[in-house]
């Protein structure tokens, strides 16, 4: 008896080392991560047909190249333009996003950004109010 309960207490502490071990290479484990300076532009009121391109800056605050794969957007609307190249850690990076202004009212739309960071992808938005110029 007092041998199988030495084994189970044997047991339970090298679970709990293993469980703090794994902790500890996920904390030291590379990791790109896209820090956004803003993930909302407010453009405001603006004048129909005038300049809709609006630029959402970031920093790859992590610990490893920041690769960014796929930049979506939730109408034909908006279009994204972007570095293919890879951030490296402390590098900052930019994404344009050009709106048309040609429908009149407001607006609200949003940007998915997809890459390798540690939370793999980003939810932007940009929102304005187009008006008519007289």
């Amino acid at each position: 008896m007092k041998t199988k309960t030495t084994l189970i207490l044997l047991c339970i502490v090298s679970l709990l080392s293993l469980q703090t071990r794994a902790q500890e290479l996920s904390l030291t484990q590379n990791n790109a991560v896209l820090s956004f300076v803003a993930e909302e532009l407010n453009y405001g009121d603006i004048d129909q047909n005038s300049n809709g391109t609006r630029i959402f800056k970031f920093v790859n605050s992590g610990n490893a190249p920041l690769v960014i794969t796929e930049v979506k957007t939730s109408c034909g609307c908006t279009v994204p333009s972007y570095s293919k190249e890879p951030i490296l850690p402390g590098q900052l990076g930019q994404i344009e996003v050009a709106y048309n202004t040609k429908k009149v009212g407001a607006f609200k739309k949003t940007i998915t950004v997809v890459s390798n960071a540690k939370e793999g992808h980003k939810i932007l938005t940009i929102k304005g109010n187009v008006q008519a110029v007289n």
